[in-house]
């Protein structure tokens, strides 16, 4: 039975721990200064809670943080091996560029420890449905079966560490990219008033896309902090030379708008939920659209988009909020984890 431990007990790390508990695997945790609800939650999983010394035991560690704290609990664990004869595997499994990994494997240079990169593609795993894929490469393929053996979807890339880092920067440029896109087109439009015309034209014209933004863009609400290290790490991927790292940059202060707003009057997440959950009594149909000027008489009336937001549990959403700013690695104020000043983000 294989010793795993899994640094960051988030939505993310807990489900995962869950996962490969309820397949044999012995699963420890550390979670020394972190809030009494993330203690809690480790508890209610089942995972043990350890010191550093005894997470340095594990067969496997697995990084499971933010973006911006995968450097900083490579230091804590190598801080931890130098007075440890461990050999240890960690696999840092976060949303960083190749560039962060570089810096995450430089970190155990003339450690004991054996680095791998990693990164996770999907949402937590949950009972009925297939959980995330976790890309391994560094040379990762006898690693590949023990994770595979404790019930996660792992696969290995024949490339060299930052090729996992490099595939998650793309697909979630792509993924999520496409919600930063899709939100600022939607306040532009109900700031230009053509908000119902743009909801009718993606409904007969882009359904699947309405779909994907119906569901995506709810679901990022409470994650929209985490999202913007992420676009920045992407924007650093691309590198300065890339014309499109801008546009990353530019979306990482879209995300922070959303989670700046998420703090304050909610303004902003209310006006998109209200253009993507129009209800029978209040969706735009060609009367409608006459009677503000968007459509001529040839326009076909709509049916109503429905609401992810309203679909979903609104206290699971709250937790996941509070299970992400709990997420930070050593625990921090959720206060502080949030700017306020949206114009005054630094980009680097």
């Amino acid at each position: 039975m294989p010793r795993i431990a899994v640094i960051g007990m988030g939505a993310m790390g807990g489900a995962v721990a869950k996962v490969l508990m309820s397949s044999g695997a012995e699963v420890v945790t550390y979670l020394e200064g972190r809030s009494p609800g993330t203690r809690d939650r480790a508890l209610a999983a089942g995972v043990r809670d350890v010191d550093l010394t005894a997470l340095l035991g594990a067969d496997i560690i697995l990084s499971i943080v933010p973006p911006s704290q995968a450097v900083a609990v490579a230091d804590l664990v190598v801080t931890a091996m130098r007075s440890s004869q461990s050999h240890t595997i960690f696999i840092d499994c976060n949303a960083v560029s190749p560039q962060t990994m570089g810096k995450v494997a430089q970190a155990f240079e003339n450690s004991n420890a054996r680095v791998l990169d990693g990164c996770i593609i999907g949402g937590p795993p949950e009972a009925g449905r297939p959980g995330p894929r976790f890309y391994l490469s560094g040379g990762a393929k006898e690693i590949v079966p023990v994770l595979l053996a404790n019930g996660l979807d792992a696969r290995s890339l024949d490339s060299g560490v930052g090729a996992a880092s490099a595939l998650k920067m793309c697909y979630a440029g792509i993924n999520k990219g496409l919600i930063g896109l899709g939100t600022s087109m939607m306040l532009a439009a109900a700031k230009s008033g053509a908000d119902k015309a743009l909801m009718a034209e993606l409904f007969e014209s882009q359904s699947q896309l309405l779909a994907k933004f119906s569901k995506g863009i709810p679901d990022m609400f409470p994650k929209a902090y985490r999202w913007v290290a992420e676009m920045d790490e992407i924007a650093t991927f691309l590198g300065p030379d890339d014309p499109a790292a801008d546009i990353f940059a530019a979306l990482a202060d879209v995300f922070q708008q959303l989670a700046t707003d998420r703090t304050l009057t909610g303004d902003v997440a209310a006006t998109l939920s209200e253009m993507l959950a129009a209800q029978p009594e209040g969706s735009l149909n060609r009367y409608d659209a006459l009677s503000n000027g968007n459509f001529d008489q040839g326009s076909r009336g709509l049916q109503p988009v429905p609401s992810a937001r309203e679909s979903q549990d609104r206290a699971e959403l709250e937790e996941e909020l509070e299970e992400g700013l709990e997420d930070s690695f050593p625990a921090s104020d959720p206060v502080s984890a949030i700017v306020t000043s949206i114009p005054g983000r630094t980009r680097t």
